[in-house]
């Protein structure tokens, strides 16, 4: 009753006659996927999922996704949108953001971006600068060579000069393909270099809330989820996607835990050795988040003390969105 009373007085903020846009982030198991959860409830928000990992259908364990009953009760976005021998880039990420955002809009509810992966967080908050400007004759003559040649002959040539670019684009994506040729052509660099770099814009009026705990809570957190994933089936999952009549990209099949599982179902290790390393990895994954997260301005940090209850949590959250201004 005290909580119900206390987020009944909070009112999602609007400016420029816009909703509330609000992004979560923290370090993998920081507890930010249940805080979104909790909070759209109490909000009526929709979420935005940041991962570039739940995108996959079936990679459900080892990527944490929201469990589908809570997925039933609330709006997500941007989970179980490809599959797993599919290629996923960031700019089709920034794609798929941006019409939920304006869907979400369009219906009148706040929205709440959730995730990890900070290249994505990065992207999204800043925009990608993805290099010059067009030059119409350059692209025009690259469109006459994928219809005369067929665009996989543009696709092989992309993945000599420039395979980064070519293992986040689709082979039949052919405006991504033309866009990556053209800006090689004009400047020399591939565009996967570009693509490291920002605009100092903040798009939309994110309120930037992160969650942090001490380390070593954070490796307890990591450690027991590990546990828990192995406890749930994943070594079976991981067996039954490389089972699947097309094999996994190469981005799904390096994602933390399914590289592990699959060396040791291909016997080059055991699986508590699998295991253990998983959790090595992991704590590496949330070393790398830590320092990327650093670098991101007015982000509004909750520190969580090891026994604080998810109520507790969303009670900060909310009297943190309310002193907002």
């Amino acid at each position: 009753m005290i909580l119900r009373a206390f987020t009944e007085n909070y009112k999602p903020r609007t400016m420029n006659n816009e909703q509330q846009t609000i992004l979560i982030l923290g370090v993998t198991a920081s507890g930010k996927g249940r805080l979104a959860f909790e909070l759209a409830k109490t909000i009526g928000a929709e979420i935005i999922s940041i991962d570039s990992m739940k995108v996959y259908r079936r990679m459900d364990i080892g990527t944490a996704k929201p469990p589908k009953e809570a997925r039933e009760r609330i709006g997500y976005h941007l989970i179980d949108i490809v599959e797993p021998s599919e290629p996923f880039s960031v700019g089709t990420f920034l794609d798929l953001a941006h019409q939920a955002i304006t869907e979400i809009k369009g219906r009148d509810k706040p929205i709440i971006a959730v995730g990890g992966t900070a290249l994505y967080i990065k992207a999204l908050l800043y925009g990608l600068f993805e290099g010059p400007g067009t030059d119409e004759q350059v692209r025009t003559e690259l469109r006459k060579r994928a219809k005369a040649d067929g665009l996989e002959q543009l696709y092989c040539e992309l993945q000599k000069i420039d395979p980064t670019a070519a293992e986040r684009i689709h082979p039949n994506d052919s405006k991504r393909i033309i866009r990556a040729l053209e800006v090689h052509k004009l400047t020399n660099k591939p565009i996967s270099d570009f693509q490291q770099q920002w605009n100092k814009t903040t798009s939309h009026d994110w309120t930037i809330i992160g969650l942090r705990r001490e380390r070593a809570e954070e490796n307890k957190r990591i450690n027991a989820r590990v546990k828990r994933m192995v406890e749930q089936g994943f070594v079976e999952e991981v067996k039954s996607l490389l089972a699947e009549d097309k094999p996994m990209s190469k981005q799904a099949r390096c994602a933390i835990g399914y590289a592990e599982i699959t060396d040791y179902l291909n016997g080059k290790t055991t699986l508590e050795g699998a295991i253990e390393l998983i959790k090595k990895n992991t704590r590496r994954l949330a070393k790398h988040q830590r320092t990327w997260f650093r670098t991101f301005r007015n982000v509004h940090w909750l520190d969580i003390e090891p026994k604080e209850s998810a109520e507790e949590i969303l009670k900060h959250t909310i009297r943190l969105l309310n002193n907002v201004e």
